[in-house]
């Protein structure tokens, strides 16, 4: 049963329309003032709002603006017996369904019911839309088994938290992908989305880079830097291969998760910071803690969250799903036109022992689209691929 609420501080016209509304089997709520009506329509949801434009304290309009405000998505007609053509321009310009005036039409209020029915069914259609472009989005990660499946049920329910996360997997199946979904399923997204590869920056210049560093701090610092943690502020920091850290840098990034603030390097002021942090190994982490590598307080501030992606081999059924979405996108590329994998190519990719996970198969795709002709045979994988067969 639709649900309308009568914002009006007549109480005859309250009641004519109740009766009104009623008949056609509407389920209907009152409001005898535009404050009344303000706060019924941020705590419940309506189908539909009448609202009166003149009301003492609160008229019609500021109740109208107050409803754009709070992001109330319920169609509001207003009523008045003082209405002309101004006064519904303006209405409607402020966000109105439509304008009614008074003594009120029972043919006109039905059809604009039905109107503003039909304007709810689109909105809610639209956030369903919405809902699923998102999560579209954020789930770019291709793969239909159970545990393809579990990572990315994880993730739609951990994004839209703060939660810190820490990836674990080999090298090449697809970390830094999950961090990305992470970041665009969550409420960070519009903002930056920050990565940082601990194990290619030098450890000298780990803590400059994720700190930034003052003017004069060393030698090559002709001017102030900020770091990935300011930069990333409001978003998302992705600390990748986080195992390699060296234990300075991780004491900084541990004071750095505990307070929020950081400090460039040669500086003395604390700055704020606010970014979500996600991490990733091909470690085992509490192996290198045990050998006195990696701080075991470090460890428990960034596995809040534990996802662990899967070697290639061990989800080799969503290898046919990975070739056709390669070759689609290295086709395209390429300027090639579209090839294909006939069936036996895709069983003897199956069988490849893939030590390099999704990346070398990645690399392998793109070698058999420009060495092959436009079907790729069983023959063409044995010739190119140079697999080491699954035992």
């Amino acid at each position: 049963m639709h649900k309308i609420l009568i914002i009006d501080d007549e109480r005859a016209i309250r009641r004519a329309l109740r009766e009104i509304l009623e008949f056609e089997e509407f389920e209907v709520d009152e409001a005898e003032n535009g404050k009344e009506g303000l706060d019924k329509a941020r705590s419940e949801t309506y189908d539909i709002i009448f609202c009166d434009i003149k009301m003492p304290e609160v008229d019609g309009m500021e109740v109208l603006e107050g409803l754009q405000q709070a992001k109330v998505d319920s169609p509001v007609i207003m009523i008045s017996g003082h209405g002309n053509i101004e006064t519904a321009v303006q209405a409607i310009k402020k966000g109105a369904f439509d304008f009614i005036e008074k003594p009120l039409d029972l043919n006109r209020i039905l059809v604009t019911i039905r109107n503003a029915r039909d304007k709810t069914v689109l909105i809610e259609e639209k956030k369903v839309l919405r809902k699923t472009v998102k999560k579209f989005k954020g789930s770019s990660i291709i793969g239909e088994t159970e545990v393809i499946n579990q990572i990315k049920e994880m993730i739609e329910k951990v994004a839209p938290s703060d939660a810190r996360v820490l990836v674990t997997g080999e090298n090449g199946t697809g970390k830094e992908l999950v961090a990305r979904s992470l970041h665009d399923l969550s409420n960070r997204k519009g903002k930056p989305f920050i990565e940082v590869n601990c194990a290619a920056i030098p450890a000298e210049l780990i803590e400059s880079e994720l700190f930034g560093h003052e003017k004069g701090a060393f030698t090559s610092a002709v001017k102030q830097k900020k770091g990935k943690f300011e930069l990333a502020s409001g978003g998302t920091l992705f600390l990748d291969e986080i195992g390699d850290m060296s234990a300075s840098a991780q004491a900084k990034v541990l004071r750095a998760l505990q307070e929020n603030v950081i400090q460039r390097v040669g500086g003395e002021k604390d700055i704020k910071v606010n970014a979500r942090i996600v991490a990733a190994t091909n470690k085992n982490l509490r192996n290198e803690i045990e050998k006195g590598a990696f701080r075991e307080d470090l460890y428990h501030r960034l596995a809040v969250i534990l996802i662990n992606v899967p070697a290639l081999n061990e989800r080799r059924d969503d290898i046919p799903l990975l070739t056709n979405y390669f070759l689609a996108m290295i086709c395209s590329e390429h300027g090639i036109a579209r090839k294909s994998f006939n069936d036996d190519a895709l069983m003897a990719l199956q069988k490849i022992d893939w030590t390099g996970n999704i990346r070398e198969l990645r690399n392998i795709i793109e070698r058999l689209i420009i060495l092959s002709s436009d079907v790729i045979t069983a023959d063409d994988v044995l010739m190119f691929a140079n697999p080491k067969a699954k035992p």
